[in-house]
């Protein structure tokens, strides 16, 4: 009987010391208003840090792919993505390579790996674009509409892919 009431006051008190509200002012160098400048304002940027936003490639058709530099799937895609992109060019097509990784990783992915992609920087979060596994690619068309998704690895220069990539609306 002791242990148990001995017990049950020391969880009451873990539990009204551990859910006890704690207010503490944050350090003037990280609030909000000194900080702007370092918060992204635009959904994706580009490797030297210019704003990207996928309004800007109206007119154009193009396939977005997130991926990240631990994706093997992603990884083993890029060189069949790397011959698409070489194929589809002439089809008024864009491929942007998107990762919610920092720009340094991405950068050494790219300098390590070789790739001749357009690798962009995502500063949203995967699920706001219901991306729950990676690799996942969007195709829009000409005036911005999503008109495609395929999620995992495929084989992107194939010729049935090239033929659905061109039938793009």
């Amino acid at each position: 009987m002791y242990l148990r009431t001995l017990y049950f006051l020391v969880l009451t008190v873990a539990m009204v010391v551990g859910c006890k509200e704690v207010k503490t002012k944050a350090p003037e160098s990280v609030t909000a208003e000194n900080n702007k400048e370092q918060v992204p304002t635009a959904t994706y940027e580009d490797l030297e840090g210019n704003p990207i936003e996928l309004s800007d490639y109206k007119g154009k058709r193009v396939l977005l792919n997130y991926w990240a530099t631990w994706c093997r799937p992603c990884i083993e895609e890029m060189p069949d993505m790397e011959k698409a992109q070489a194929i589809l060019e002439k089809d008024n097509y864009v491929f942007l390579i998107a990762s919610d990784q920092s720009v340094e990783k991405i950068n050494k992915f790219k300098e390590a790996r070789g790739f001749q992609l357009n690798y962009i920087k995502f500063n949203g979060a995967y699920a706001e674009e219901n991306v729950s596994a990676l690799p996942a690619t969007f195709i829009y068309n000409e005036v911005g509409e999503q008109v495609l998704r395929f999620d995992g690895g495929l084989k992107w220069d194939s010729p049935e892919m090239i033929e659905k990539l061109k039938a793009v609306q």
